[in-house]
């Protein structure tokens, strides 16, 4: 729950495993949580982690048309507030999963998703590391980019036209000047949702899933997590 607002997410776990574990906090492209949220989950449970699909829409609404996808992303871009607080409570569902190693939590975020979790570590909330699949950048505020305590990964499509050069410029500006670490990683001839089967092959409408892209985007991914102490 966030409030009054009940969110309904999906947890996949190895249940072979036992113990203590680390745990990725998913969150969803703007179609909200869907088969590859689910996908991504899977792999990670096969990695040992306890994966956690947030729901930030919330129980129910899950848009069907790309109006519907804008409409309800708008509403988090334009409050946001509203974006941190229900960050905030898929954060804390995952760190209090049973057998999850609340000292080891990392979030995964796709598209929107990859926006949010820059969000959530902007909170100064003890994630460990975030890893940004093809997210919207922004340069935040000085006092939100010096909260900052998770290690960041920027994984980005060289060629995204919906994440303009400035707005790349501006994120990197901005955490360099809070002395703030991060890794960023530039694919070329990749564009937007370039980790997404869903997205199709066509390039030309700016979003569109790239193979080479999103086996080397996870595998970099899987590594940063492992530098980190995540694993």
């Amino acid at each position: 729950r966030d409030g009054d607002a009940v969110l309904e997410g999906s947890v996949v776990r190895d249940a072979r495993r036992r113990g203590s574990r680390p745990a990725v906090m998913i969150v969803h492209d703007w179609d909200g949580p869907n088969a590859h949220e689910l996908r991504v989950a899977r792999k990670l449970a096969d990695l040992g982690y306890v994966a956690f699909v947030a729901d930030i829409y919330g129980k129910g609404v899950r848009p069907t048309s790309q109006a519907e996808n804008a409409r309800e992303a708008g509403k988090f871009y334009a409050d946001a507030a509203l974006f941190r607080s229900r960050l905030l409570a898929g954060f804390e569902t995952t760190r209090n999963l049973p057998d999850v190693d609340r000292k080891r939590v990392a979030a995964y975020g796709y598209c929107f998703g990859g926006s949010g979790v820059i969000k959530l570590a902007r909170t100064g909330a003890d994630v460990r590391s975030v890893v940004s699949f093809h997210g919207g950048l922004d340069a935040g505020t000085p006092a939100e980019n010096k909260a900052i305590r998770a290690n960041v990964l920027v994984l980005h499509g060289a060629d995204d036209p919906l994440v303009p050069p400035a707005d790349v410029l501006g994120f990197r500006t901005a955490l360099e000047a809070a002395r703030k670490p991060y890794t960023f990683v530039a694919y070329p001839g990749a564009v937007h949702a370039f980790a997404v089967q869903e997205a199709g092959s066509d390039k030309s409408r700016g979003a569109a899933y790239d193979p080479v892209a999103d086996r080397k985007s996870w595998a970099r991914a899987k590594a940063f997590l492992d530098k980190n102490g995540v694993r």
